[in-house]
């Protein structure tokens, strides 16, 4: 049984990176089993705008059991992973088709962020809680300044003599949820910093119970989210397609392929999303040696871009045609995601395997992600937008980027730099 289903600004921001397959070839082959393999086949890799991406996948498994060097195995896996991640929305909106919105929304609000679940789960596993919290911190920053702010410049560019609005009420319900967020993260760096200078005696087992009822808190707050978004209020979420500059989206109203195929597919694609993460995690420490440039910025700069490089480009194409209210579902939506449901998982998850990771993610991360919802949300106040908005929103990406790219030298080099906050020689962190 087909269902209908509103498609939401994710679906749509992925639909702008695909095309239609030709299967007139396909459909001249005379074994039905064999065409329908070949049609799936042809649907699955060539019928997404990023193919070109996924000999990288091959390349890195390749790269790694042949011993390349361990940065390449780290590019290529990283470059593997954007075809990847655009694949399972796909499919996850194929399954939509069958099982209808509600399940559909649920499984795109669980599969929409698989690519930094599973990098965050392959680092816990190997004890990097660093780079988990870099990673989750530097994609909510990217999807609010980067990703908008591209969006908001470049929309507003090739919009200069049109008014550019949309609807403050997704807005205001994302920006209230990534406020809440940024309090749960707020409060253990305050715990911390209160006991460092005597103010309390709280141990560092209180701010991990700390940490750990914020994260409760947090994953409640998004089950609430999404019942206020797949049930009571819908139709604040629903992008409804419009009949004009449609050329470069591809409307589906049936599925291209069949319900166990779509399921066997998402199946595969996440083990394949898993290798590639493990090899990612494996590697960024030599990727950092070889180029120069320090963990915390690959993990919070580059890890967020090239994984959800097909996201991004689909809400800056709905930025050129003026449809804002899908930009901005996409990168609030993201941001809300990863915010609300990643990371306290992400926390939650690390509980159960033993490790301790808490909600404190230092006083610089944790003050660029405040202020970079302050930013945004201060930003989209008004319900309308031009290209200077985008362009202060992504000045400030810059701003952030360039601080943690001169934040730590890269492993096994000497600071020469101590202006009293950072690392000395002996190890010992100066006040």
């Amino acid at each position: 049984m087909r269902h209908g289903h509103g498609r939401t600004a994710h679906n749509m921001s992925s639909s702008s990176l695909r095309k239609k397959s030709d299967l007139t070839l396909v459909s001249k082959v005379r074994c039905g089993l064999l065409r329908s393999l070949l049609t799936n086949l042809q649907e699955i890799f060539l019928g997404t705008k990023l193919f070109v991406l996924f000999p990288a996948v091959p390349l890195a498994i390749a790269a790694h059991y042949f011993k390349f060097g361990r940065a390449w195995v780290f590019a290529l896996s990283l470059l593997g992973l954007t075809p990847l991640a655009e694949r399972v929305s796909f499919l996850t909106e194929q399954i939509a088709y069958y099982t209808g919105p509600t399940v559909g929304g649920l499984l795109n609000a669980t599969c929409g962020n698989a690519t930094e679940l599973i990098i965050a789960i392959f680092a816990l596993y190997g004890g990097k809680i660093e780079v988990v919290k870099c990673s989750l911190v530097g994609s909510i920053l990217s999807n609010l300044l980067l990703v908008l702010g591209t969006s908001l410049l470049c929309g507003g560019l090739a919009n200069l003599r049109k008014e550019q609005s949309f609807d403050r009420k997704q807005a205001d319900v994302n920006s209230g949820l990534l406020m809440l967020g940024a309090l749960c993260h707020m409060l253990p760096l305050m715990f911390r910093h209160a006991i460092s200078s005597g103010e309390l005696t709280v141990t560092t087992v209180s701010t991990l119970e700390l940490s750990r009822a914020c994260s409760i808190v947090m994953l409640l707050a998004y089950i609430a989210y999404l019942f206020f978004q797949l049930k009571t209020h819908r139709q604040l979420f629903e992008s409804q397609e419009e009949d004009d500059d449609n050329d470069d989206v591809t409307s589906e109203d049936e599925p291209v392929i069949g319900l166990p195929s779509a399921l066997a597919w998402l199946l595969g694609m996440t083990i394949v999303i898993a290798v590639l993460s493990e090899y990612v995690v494996g590697t960024i420490e030599a990727a950092s040696e070889s180029w120069g440039i320090s963990v915390s910025f690959i993990s919070i700069i580059l890890l967020p871009i090239v994984g959800n490089a097909a996201e991004h480009a689909g809400a800056i194409i709905f930025a050129f045609k003026n449809k804002l209210d899908i930009t901005l579902g996409v990168s609030l939506g993201s941001a809300t995601q990863v915010s609300m449901f990643v990371v306290p998982l992400s926390v939650i998850v690390a509980w159960i395997m033993g490790i301790q990771m808490d909600l404190d993610f230092k006083l610089l991360e944790t003050g660029s992600l405040l202020l970079a919802i302050l930013v945004t949300a201060f930003t989209l106040q008004d319900g309308t937008s031009h290209y200077l908005k985008g362009f202060v929103l992504l000045l400030c990406y810059i701003v952030i980027g360039a601080c943690f790219f001169v934040l730590k030298t890269p492993p096994n080099q000497t600071n020469d730099i101590n202006l009293g906050v950072l690392t000395t020689k002996s190890g010992v962190t100066e006040a």
